[in-house]
Order: structure tokens, then C-alpha cells, then sequence
């Protein structure tokens, strides 16, 4: 039997750097750690939101505070995500067959591709935290969370079921297909609900905000999602992170639209 409390183990054991142990490696635990990925990133959100938080009340400036906020998630992950999102552009920036894609994704060294997509996406995310935290402290920290928590669901939903794996090892295989779609699509809606309860004391607009950082982020990460699938014949761990990260800056790329509710 698989508890709960094995699916935790899973995603904050393969998610973070936190010292869990991972118990349970088969498909069961699995399916529990990828539905557990929103948690990790409610925890990681959170923890981004506190230090960005803390620095502003010590008198350091919106800018310094979203370069915390964007380096924890970073941190706790080991960069993994950011280093899969590298991965990816330099596999799809390549224009090469599946195999040989994947063979670049796979050395270690990163390409001008990656390197590329790594500089725009974070500026974007320092970009976007910085004009949150300058309109509003709380308007700042609530995009924090829920771009993590986004970003979490974003492999949630991209380990459902008819997702094929391009490689018969490693994570991405690990994790490929093991979430029922009815579960991946409770969790969105549980998220989604869960953003916009956050929101609500922020503002009217920022009741939907929230909402719209998400279903905007999804969509970013669905269509990253396909179009890996159809290149690289499924996904890897690399394709995870890449769509991580996608999905968090696109939800902070909406955060900041409109102006200050």
C-alpha cells in the first residue's frame, strides 16, 4: 500500500533540496509525489515570498527583493529547473532529429541557446517582481507563490497519462504518465480556486488576477508540452524544468499586467 505521505516524500525528495528521503521509487509513489507537485511549490512560493518580504521591511529596494524571490526557487531546487529550461532550448534550438536532440540535451555544458533563454527568462522574472513589489507588498509576494505553485502543476499536469516518455531512463521516464488526467485536472482546479482565494484580499481584480497568471501559465506550458513531445518523441527531465519555468514567469509576465489592481 502507498500512503500519502509517500507521494510527499517523492515530490519535496526529487523537487527540492530538502533532506527527505525518498522511500518509495515505483509508479504508485510517483503518482502521489507529481499530484504533491503544487504543495512543493506553495512551500517554495512561500519561502521566495518570506525573504523577498524581509528584505523589503529592512529597507532594501523592490529590485533587491525580487532577485531574492526569484533566487530561491533556484536555490531549493538546485537549479534544475533553470538548467532543464537550458537544456530544452538548446535541444529545440538545434533543429536536429529526436536522437541527436537528445544527446545535446543530455552533455553537460550548455549552448548559446541555453544560455539565451536562461538571460531573458530571468530578467523577465526580476523584471516582473520588481514592478509587483514596487506597487504593493502583498501584491509582489502573492505572485511569488502562485507563479511557483503554477509552475509545480505545470509538471502535474505534463505527467498525466498518454504522455509518452522520450527515454526509457531518468526522471522524465520515472514520472511519464503516471497521473490519472480526471487527478491532473482536480489539482488544476484546486490550484486555480486556491489562487484566487489568495487574491481576494488584495483587491476585486485581483480576486481574477491570480486566476488568469495560472490558466495563462498553463497554456505557455501545454503548448512548450506539445511541441517537446512532437520533437523529442516525449518528455524528459530537462523538458520537466523547462516547462517549470515557463510556467512560472509567464504567470508573473499576467501578475503584472494591468497595472495595480
Amino acid at each position: 500500500m502507498t500512503s500519502p505521505f509517500d507521494g510527499l516524500r517523492f515530490a519535496f525528495g526529487t523537487l527540492t533540496v530538502f533532506p527527505v528521503e525518498v522511500t518509495r521509487w515505483d509508479r504508485r509513489a510517483a503518482r502521489g509525489g507529481m499530484l504533491a507537485a503544487p504543495v512543493v511549490g506553495l512551500v517554495v512560493g512561500g519561502c521566495a515570498a518570506g525573504l523577498g518580504l524581509l528584505l523589503l521591511r529592512l529597507g532594501a529596494s523592490p529590485l533587491l527583493a525580487a532577485v531574492a524571490s526569484a533566487a530561491v526557487p533556484a536555490v531549493l531546487t538546485r537549479g534544475l529547473h533553470l538548467d532543464g529550461l537550458a537544456d530544452t532550448a538548446d535541444g529545440l534550438g538545434s533543429g536536429k532529429p529526436a536522437e541527436d536532440a537528445l544527446r545535446i540535451m543530455k552533455q553537460s555544458d550548455i549552448g548559446p541557446f541555453g544560455v539565451l533563454t536562461l538571460v531573458l527568462v530571468l530578467l523577465a522574472q526580476v523584471a516582473a517582481l520588481t514592478q509587483l513589489y514596487d506597487a504593493s507588498w502583498a501584491l509582489g509576494a502573492l505572485a511569488a507563490v502562485v507563479s511557483a505553485t503554477a509552475a509545480r502543476l505545470a509538471l502535474t499536469l505534463a505527467a498525466r497519462d498518454g504522455v509518452p516518455p522520450a527515454r526509457p531512463e531518468g526522471l522524465g521516464a520515472a514520472v511519464a504518465g503516471v497521473v490519472p488526467v480526471r487527478g491532473a485536472v482536480l489539482a488544476a482546479v484546486a490550484v486555480t480556486l486556491a489562487a484566487a482565494a489568495g487574491g481576494a484580499w488584495c483587491g476585486p481584480y485581483d480576486a481574477v488576477r491570480p486566476v488568469l497568471a495560472v490558466l495563462a501559465a498553463l497554456v505557455a506550458a501545454e503548448l512548450l508540452l506539445r511541441h517537446c513531445t512532437r520533437r523529442f518523441g516525449g518528455v524528459t527531465g530537462d523538458v520537466f524544468g523547462g516547462l517549470a519555468e515557463t510556467a512560472a514567469t509567464t504567470a508573473l509576465v499576467v501578475f503584472c499586467l494591468g497595472g495595480q489592481g
